[in-house]
Order: C-alpha cells, then structure tokens, then sequence
C-alpha cells in the first residue's frame, strides 16, 4: 500500500474541516487503523527492497502501536514480509532501566515485535538506558549521527501523551531539541505508575529523541485511541504551535498523518459541535439531542427555558426550521430526556412500557452482570445491581478476569503471614513467603503468587455478592486466559475467551446482559473484554433466547456517557448511595491504595459517588428531578 492510499483528502465539504491544522484520518477501530498503518509500512519496506535500499523506521512503544505490530508480525508469517533490509530506531526508553525489565522499552519492542519477525540484530536501535550518565551526551550525539548518515528516517511512527507529548519531548520542549536526556513531566510518571507497581518506582528520566529529529522523518504518523486521548487530540489538531503542546509541532511538518479512531475524534470540532461548522444533519435524532444539550450548558439555562434566540445566536436556526418552533422541540426533547429515567431497570411489572427505557415483560428476568475486573459491578453499576436483585430478578455476576495483578505484593504478603499464623505447618507457605519478600522490582509473578492474588479478589467480590444478596452459584469467575501474562500488557484474546463467553451466556439464556463500555479504560482490560463480549454475542444471536436479550453497557471509573448518548438512567436514594459504598469497600485489597487508578489519584468508591453525583446533577440542571445519584446506561443494539 503507497501512502496515498491513508494520506487522502478530507471527505465532504472543506468548511467542515476548517478548524483543522493537523491531517487526520478517522477508522471504526483502533484494529482496522491499525492495520492500514502496517500495510503502509510493508508497501514501503517492500518499495526499498525493490530498489536494494535499507528502510529506515522510527518506531514507538506503548498500548497504540501494539496493533500496527501484530499485524506486521501477521504479514511476516503469513505473507512472507521480510524485514532483513529495515534499520530501526526507537523514540525513547527510560534512563536506568535493565533491558531485562519488564517496563523497559528493550524489552516490550522485543516481546511485541522483534522477536517474531527476520530483522537482523544489529539493525536494531534502541537507546541505552544503562549508559552511565557522564557518557550519556556523547551517546545521544552518536545516535542521531547513525540516523543522519543514513540519510534520516523514512517513516517515523508516534504516539501521544496525556500531556501532549511525543517521544519522552515533555512539555516546554524546544522545536530544534535532538536526542538527549531528559526529566519526565510528573503526569507521564503517574500515568506509567500502574506498570511499575508506584509512582516512587518510575524512573525520573529518559532518553529520547527530540523535536528536530522526529520533524527530519520523511514520514510521520500519530496513533491515538479511546476517548481518554480525544481532548488532548482536539489541541493537538486544532490548537496553535506551542511547546506546552509538543504534538502541536507536526502541524510544520507537510507529510503528518493522524491515524485516529472515532472516539478520539470525538472531542474535534466538526464531531462534537458540527453545527458550528454548518454540517449538522438535523435529520438524525442523535445530533438533535447532542446540539440541544450543548445548548443548555453554554446558556446555562434548562431544556424548557430555551428561547428562539438561544437557537439561532449558535447556529442553530436550521434546527428550529426543521421542528417547527422552538416551544415544541424543547418539549421533545424534555420527554425525551425524561423517558430515560427509571427505577426499574429490568422493566416495571404491568406497566406501559412505550416510553420505558426496558420492557415490562417478562416481569422476572435473567440477568448477567458482566465485570472486566472484580470490582467494576459495584463501582460502575452497584445501584442498579442492588435495585434487580431487591425487584426480585435472578441476576449472575461474570468476573471475566481474575484481576490478580491489581493486588499488591504487600497485601499478598499481609494473607500469607496470617496463613502462617494458623497453619501447623508453615513450610506449606514458605515458597511464596520467600518469593514476596526477594522479588525484584518488575519481574513476573509466580503462578502460584498470581493464583494466591486471585483468590484474594475472589474472596472480596463473593463477600460483596453476598451483601448485595447474590446466591454463591451465580456468581462466575470466568477467568479468561487472555488476561493471564503476569503483567500490565495482556495476551491477545483468542476463540478460547469467546467459548468461555459463549459457554456461560448460553447456561443462564439472559433476558438482560450489562458489560463494560468504558473504551477509556488505561490499561485496555475493558476494551479487550467488551470485544471479546461483542465477538460472543455475534456468534450466539442467531439462538433463539438471543431473540429476547438486551444488551445494556454502563461506564466504570474512568468516565461517563454524554447526555445525548444516554438511553436509561437508574436514579439512586442516599441508602442505596451508602449501600453501593460498602459493597466496594469489601474489596479492601483495592482500597486506600490503589494500583491502576490512571489519572485519577481518588479512591474508587469516592470517583464512583462523585460521578453519580455529577450524573444526577447534569439531569436537575437539564430541568428534570433532583435525585441524590444517577447510574448511567446506553443500549447496544446487535
């Protein structure tokens, strides 16, 4: 594939893109933008070959490019791809890391890449983290003189931070910055503080090249993911060149593309208020809502207060000349917003359920909770957890992963101990003692130490079953094998998940399935189970008891549905609020000190009451009731 085949022209009318400084292209899937940057490298590995010249790649580590490498791996083995003429250099790798670690940059581009493919060793370049610091100037001196005296790098791979940041260029970075060292904004090392077991065991600095050597490449594409990634995304693309923003940088670069998916575009212009570029389809409900819930925010006024100039001082005249009058679409769209609102969520029991977010029949429903971690039922839908079960509902809980390495080795070591001290033979824990107190920063669990993890939240999410007053048999620890590495980056999901999947969905035949749709998840782990999720359902809505099955996908931790994208919303008493808090705080190995907490440094239970609450708030501001707390649902239609 030639690079005009990704490096196209903006579709539709250019007004559209008119805030838009940075090429972008938009996939359905992180897989299949994935893929076409993969097959744009091996059109031009395979465009060298021919002429019997080196391919030159700067290449990016962390969870974006991850796809583009398994695919490359996937064209190697399946269609005979050779990489024996490519020359490598990675961006970055942290200072004072062993190649051996688990979270050196060495070690992930090997595991997910070099190790599969025909490259040969010497022309791999990755810079040493193990350099002594007094030689550190003159190595960095000499590895941007290797990639000059091969005439630069053709084709120059990225990702992005939260902090706007390529490569390790931090924020303040200057435009004509060449590879040296540097010290790592705080925010990068709290976003890296999960893989390393805390913040205190993030390395303080890297490596990197700089600005003026990624703006030399020849070629550059940017992968973004996800929905966390789309304010930054939004600057980066329609914000002015500043340093604070080193992405902002490429916009001086005239062969850039920014490979996206649909969710981290969502925070551009054109997507998230197309009615400011005069490109809004006002055929389409959806945006009707979107455009009218804007409005109520930047008026500060409720739905009903709305006025005929409110609608055309912001673009939206069009609109008003569509429904008719301003008076009857804000009633529309108060019903519409009100209709969402119930404290039935598996259906009110001889109720007219036409204007009902679920359906009154049948009165009992079977229901599955499906959980990525065994914690996200209660912190995301714990409210609405408690309401089926106490309405009478035969709910099971699916813990889809075991979440063994969210469990500290303090708090494994804290089980162990008290093993020990009621155990007459305590030689049966030394192993495992031993191995707590002499493990080595970033190595690997033991299978044994990740089983003892396991059972740890095992343990926790049955106490927290059964204070919410779920019988033991329907709760399922699915255990799925993808999950099963030992480390922060997980195995690909195979057939093998989806059977486990199928297998269980098929043994209850549920009226009602909820899964985790909360793509912003950091560590993928949601992402990764609601494909496998997705891939079952594909496989089983051909079966009959598929006919009756509704899927409804809440939000964990990590953020919420806009308003517009809300289809059922489960109002919440302060009992239940209390109730909801302590069913997570049975899952004591995650509280206080929280290992994967992302961006956020508040403990779960405090995130999950203040975002119900933000939830409930958001609907009293729209004009509609003033409940305490409000859980959030959107429908997946299959």
């Amino acid at each position: 594939m030639k690079k005009e085949k990704i490096l196209f022209q903006f579709p539709g009318a250019f007004e559209e893109y008119r805030f838009e400084k940075l090429h972008n292209v938009t996939f359905d899937s992180p897989h299949s933008g994935s893929a076409a940057v993969a097959d744009e490298i091996a059109a031009l590995i395979r465009e060298k070959q021919a002429q019997g010249a080196s391919c030159i790649l700067g290449l990016a580590t962390g969870s974006s490019p991850i796809g583009v490498y398994q695919h490359l791996i996937k064209l190697h083995k399946e269609e005979g791809l050779s990489f024996k003429n490519v020359i490598t250099f990675n961006l970055d790798e942290y200072f004072g890391l062993k190649t051996s670690d688990i979270n050196s940059y060495h070690f992930f581009m090997h595991e997910n890449l070099f190790d599969h493919i025909d490259i040969p060793e010497e022309n791999i370049n990755i810079p040493d983290g193990t350099i002594t610091l007094g030689k550190v100037r003159t190595y960095c001196k000499d590895y941007e003189k290797k990639i000059a005296d091969l005439g630069g790098l053709d084709f120059q791979l990225l990702g992005i931070g939260r902090t706007g940041h390529i490569g390790f260029n931090e924020p303040g970075s200057n435009i004509n910055s060449q590879t040296r060292l540097v010290t790592l904004d705080h925010v990068t090392r709290f976003d890296a503080s999960g893989a390393f077991h805390g913040i205190e065991n993030v390395p303080t600095k890297a490596i990197t090249m700089g600005i003026k050597t990624i703006l030399l490449a020849k070629r550059i594409v940017l992968l973004a993911w996800g929905v966390n990634k789309s304010e930054i995304v939004q600057k980066a693309i329609e914000g002015v060149v500043t340093p604070q923003i080193p992405t902002t940088y490429l916009q001086n670069h005239k062969n850039t593309t920014l490979v996206l998916d649909e969710q981290a575009t969502s925070g551009l212009t054109r997507i998230k208020t197309p009615w400011i570029t005069g490109n809004s389809d006002w055929s389409d409900p959806i945006t009707q809502c979107k455009a009218v819930f804007w409005l109520c925010e930047k008026s500060k006024k409720s739905i009903l207060k709305l006025t005929e100039e409110d609608y055309n001082q912001n673009g939206m005249s069009e609109l008003l000349n569509k429904e008719g009058n301003y008076y009857d679409l804000n009633i529309k769209m108060f019903n519409r917003l009100q209709n969402t609102i119930t404290g039935w969520p598996g259906g009110k029991p001889n109720a007219d359920d036409s204007k009902r977010p679920e359906r009154a029949f049948p009165e009992k429903k079977r229901c599955i909770i499906f959980s990525p971690h065994p914690d996200d039922d209660v912190i995301s839908m714990g409210g609405t957890f408690d309401r089926l079960v106490a309405q009478g509902h035969e709910v099971h809980v699916a813990y889809q992963t075991s979440g063994n390495i969210a469990v500290s080795n303090d708090e494994a070591l804290k089980y162990i101990e008290v093993l020990s001290d009621t155990s007459s033979d305590e030689r049966q824990y030394s192993a495992l003692r031993e191995e707590l107190v002499n493990k080595e920063k970033n190595t690997i669990d033991s299978i044994s130490l990740r089983k003892l993890k396991g059972a740890i939240r095992k343990r926790e999410s049955l106490a927290a079953t059964r204070y919410i007053g779920i019988p033991d048999h329907q709760v399922h620890f699915m255990n799925l094998p993808f999950y099963e590495s030992g480390k922060v980056q997980k195995n690909p999901p195979t057939q093998t998940d989806i059977e486990i999947t199928n297998k269980l969905i098929r043994s209850v035949e549920p009226h009602q399935i909820y899964a985790a749709g909360d793509l912003a998840d950091p560590h993928g782990t949601h992402r990764i189970c609601l494909n496998i999720l997705f891939d079952s359902i594909d496989q089983l809505k051909s079966e009959a008891f598929m006919d009756d099955c509704w899927v409804w996908l809440y939000r964990g931790a990590w953020q919420e549905f806009e308003v517009h994208e809300i289809e059922m919303a489960v109002p919440m008493s302060p009992d239940q609020v209390l109730r909801k808090r302590k069913a997570i705080f049975y899952h004591q190995s995650q509280k206080d000190s929280v290992m994967f907490q992302g961006s956020d440094d508040r403990e779960f239970w405090v995130r999950a009451e203040d975002r119900n609450r933000t939830s409930a708030k958001r609907y009293r501001n729209l004009g509609l009731s003033d409940y305490q707390a409000m859980e959030l649902f959107q429908r997946y239609k299959f």
